[in-house]
This record gives structure tokens, sequence and C-alpha cells, in this order.
């Protein structure tokens, strides 16, 4: 039936009249018919399809005669991560579960371009064979995750109890867990204490950047309030709690209000920062990352239901960026 031509980088297919008003998915899916419904679904909801060079990323877009999709397929990943000896900054750890303090720099699990040196790796050889795989080979363990440059406190399972407890926790009942950031923004967001609510999902015009969106995405909301300020309002810090848990949240919202945060390459633009000392304007052009930070996470123990409450210290990249800003760090 299919008219899509295929090489190992891309899939392309134009649409014929009998596709018209049907789901993105279905038509996908007759197109590409060796390839699962799954895998297609979490190919869109990625953002690896664009129609007409606009990025999709929701499977029940309807879709019209005449119109061109473009599909890009990542290449293959290795199918197991190998076991690396990486230190971990370990918070607190117990036969269940591990709550470490994630270093910026690191990424999670392993994709194309990052196979070695990430948590996963690392996690593999400090748990052994006690490591859940309920998350599948790729994500052995893993029940939420941060940015690779965003530094913090995360939990990891360590068998299948824990990682169903836990993965049904961090999904259906966030009002139960405790996810504060603090994070560095430019300027001073008004009133000084709110929540950001607007659906984030990837930027029409970049697939790479998430945005909010006034169509499609997946509903987001963020708790916000000021700590402290410097005197000339150039920048502020923010204590942000997460009451969802979408891609570069508090980073989108952030600068969705017009205060990106500090340094972040993707989502904020130059600031003239001319009357800091050189010094200071050296930290903060060497920085390369946003000024963001997982300070506390808290959740009820999936053996014991006891609540537990953990607090990660901030890294020393980042305790440079608050000085280079003459910020204190009282919230500490």
């Amino acid at each position: 039936m299919s008219d899509a031509t295929l090489d190992e980088d891309n899939l392309v297919y134009v649409t014929r009249s009998e596709d018209a008003g049907e789901r993105l998915d279905r038509v996908l899916a007759r197109a590409w018919p060796q390839e699962s419904r799954s895998r297609l679904k979490a190919l869109i909801t990625d953002g690896h399809l664009t129609i007409d060079g606009t990025v999709k990323d929701s499977v029940s877009v309807k879709v019209r005669a005449g119109q061109t999709m473009l599909l890009e397929i990542p290449p293959a990943e290795p199918a197991i991560p190998e076991a690396e000896t990486i230190a971990l900054d370990v918070l607190y750890e117990d036969d269940d579960l591990l709550v470490i303090n994630k270093p910026a720099g690191m990424v999670v699990h392993p994709a194309a371009g990052n196979e070695s040196g990430t948590l996963v790796n690392a996690l593999l050889a400090h748990c052994g064979d006690s490591l859940s795989g309920i998350g599948g080979v790729k994500r052995p363990g893993i029940v939420h995750r941060l940015d690779k440059d965003t530094s913090g406190a995360m939990v990891v399972a360590k068998n299948d109890m824990a990682h169903r407890a836990l993965s049904r926790l961090f999904a259906e009942d966030k009002e139960n867990i405790e996810r504060t950031y603090v994070a560095i923004v430019w300027g001073v967001p008004s009133p000084a204490e709110g929540k950001i609510a607007g659906n984030i999902g990837r930027s029409p015009r970049n697939r790479k950047k998430m945005a909010v969106l006034t169509t499609g995405g997946k509903p987001a909301l963020t708790y916000y309030k000021v700590i402290e300020n410097r005197p000339d309002s150039l920048a502020s810090v923010v204590k942000c709690r997460l009451a969802t848990g979408r891609t570069h949240q508090i980073r989108v919202h952030m600068a969705h209000i017009g205060h990106s945060l500090v340094c972040d390459p993707v989502y904020s633009k130059s600031r003239p920062v001319r009357h800091l000392s050189p010094s200071s304007q050296a930290v903060l052009a060497n920085f390369g990352k946003q000024a963001l930070h997982a300070q506390t996470l808290g959740f009820a123990h999936p053996r014991t239901g006891e609540f537990i409450s953990f607090k990660a210290p901030l890294p020393d990249d980042l305790i440079a960026i608050y000085m280079a800003l003459n910020l204190s760090l009282s919230f500490i």
C-alpha cells in the first residue's frame, strides 16, 4: 500500500486522498507496516516527525491529502548498557532505593551520542544484579530524570517492588511528592510568588527546544517564589516547586514569563553584565549551562510508607555563579 521511501535516516511519505481525515498514527502505521505502533508513537511524541516542515508531537492529529511527512529515525542504540565504575554522591541508600546528588553534565540514561558515562552505567556497577529491570534495559531503576546539565536529588529503585511503587507515585500522585528547585533567573519576577500554567510541547520552530503552546502539548504547572534579588534587579534567586514533570519545565516556564535562567544556553538571551567585575563576567561566560539545581526531594518510602526527604548540596560551580552575581546562599 505504501509509497513511502525509506533510508537509514528518514522515512518520507506524501499523504494520499484515502488518508485524509485519518489519525496520524494510523496513517504512519500503514506507511511503515514493519514498525510497531508503540515505536511510532514514541518517535512522534519525541519530536522526530515533521509535516510540511512543522514538528508534530501528537499521534491524534488528523492528516490531509498531499502533506509531506518526514520521520527522522534515530540511530540504533546498544541493547544493554555496560556497568562502569563511576563515583556517585549518595545521599541515602537501603535495600529498596538509592537517592543521589546527580552532578551537572551527567546524562541519566544511554542514548545516541551518550552511550557511556551515564547514571545508568554507574548504577549498574554500584547496584549490580539487584538493580530493578522493570524500567527496561536502557533505563533500569529510573523512575524520573533530570536534564543533563541540571544537578541535584534523584531517587532510583533497586528492585521491582520499589520501581512499581515509585513510578506510580511520580506518574499519578505528584501532590505527595516534594520536589523543589533553586534557580537563578534574569530580572525579578512579579508578583514575587505565584504559579505558571501553560502546556509544554516541542517548539514548532525548533524541534530541539520545548515551548509553551496555545494548542497541543501537555499540561504543566510550576509554583515559584522569589527568595532573594539583587538591588539593581539584574538577577534573582527563585525557588520552584513542580506540580508536573515536563521536559525542561522550569526553564521553559521561567523563560515564558520573561525571566529565563541565567546562563541557559537554549532558552536565555545574553544579558549585559558590563558593570560586573571582570572576574565575575568570566565566571558567567564559562559556566555554559542553566543555573538550576534540584535541591529537595521527598516521597513516601515504597516499603514503609514513611515520608522521607533529602536535600542535595549545591555544586561548587553553581556556588561560584551566586558569588559572581553577589547573591547570598541564605536559603541553603
